[in-house]
C-alpha cells in the first residue's frame, strides 16, 4: 500500500469535508424553506410579539447557516485550480463549524416557535433547553470528547493475539 502525498491528504481532506456540508446543507435547506414559508401559512397572524421575534432569530440563523455552508464552494471556485487546497480546507472546515452553529441556534429557536404556540411557555421553554442539550451532545460534547477515539483501539489491536497486524 503505497503511502499518501500531502497533496492527495489535502484533497481526500476537501472531499471529506464537501460530503459532510452536503448533509448539512441538505438539512439546512430545509429548514429554511419552512421558515420562508411559515408567515404565509394560515395561523400565523395569530402568534405573540415574543414567537415573530423568535421566528426572526430562526429565520435569520437559518439564512447564516446556508450562506456559511455553502461558502466553500464559492471560495472553491475562486480558487480552483490555483493549488491552495491547504487554505480551502482550512476556511471550508471554519465555515463548517460557524454553520453548524447558526444550525443549533435555528434549529431551537424553530422548537421554541412551535412549542411555545402550541404549549405552556414554561414547557416550550423546558423543550427547547433539551432540545439544545440534545444537539450540543451529538454535534459538540461526544465528538470532541471521543477524537482520540480509534487510537485505543489501535492500540488494543496490537496487543491483541487475535491481532492479524494488518
Amino acid at each position: 500500500m503505497s503511502k499518501e502525498t500531502e497533496k492527495q491528504r489535502w484533497q481526500r481532506n476537501f472531499a471529506d469535508l464537501l460530503q459532510e456540508l452536503r448533509v448539512a446543507q441538505t438539512g439546512v435547506q430545509i429548514l429554511f424553506a419552512f421558515l420562508l414559508t411559515l408567515p404565509f401559512s394560515a395561523g400565523f397572524e395569530r402568534t405573540t410579539a415574543f414567537q415573530k421575534d423568535v421566528y426572526i432569530v430562526a429565520l435569520l440563523s437559518a439564512a447564516g447557516a446556508t450562506a456559511l455552508i455553502i461558502s466553500p464552494v464559492a471560495f472553491h471556485r475562486a480558487l480552483f485550480r490555483q493549488g491552495r487546497k491547504p487554505e480551502l480546507v482550512r476556511f471550508a472546515h471554519r465555515m463548517a463549524s460557524g454553520g453548524l452553529a447558526f444550525m443549533l441556534v435555528s434549529m431551537v429557536s424553530a422548537v421554541l416557535l412551535i412549542t411555545d404556540f402550541v404549549l405552556d411557555r414554561t414547557i416550550a421553554f423546558g423543550l427547547s433547553a433539551v432540545t439544545a442539550i440534545w444537539f450540543l451532545t451529538f454535534w459538540a460534547v461526544l465528538p470532541f470528547a471521543r477524537r482520540n477515539w480509534g487510537e485505543d483501539d489501535l492500540e488494543d489491536d496490537e496487543d491483541s493475539p487475535t491481532s492479524y497486524g494488518g
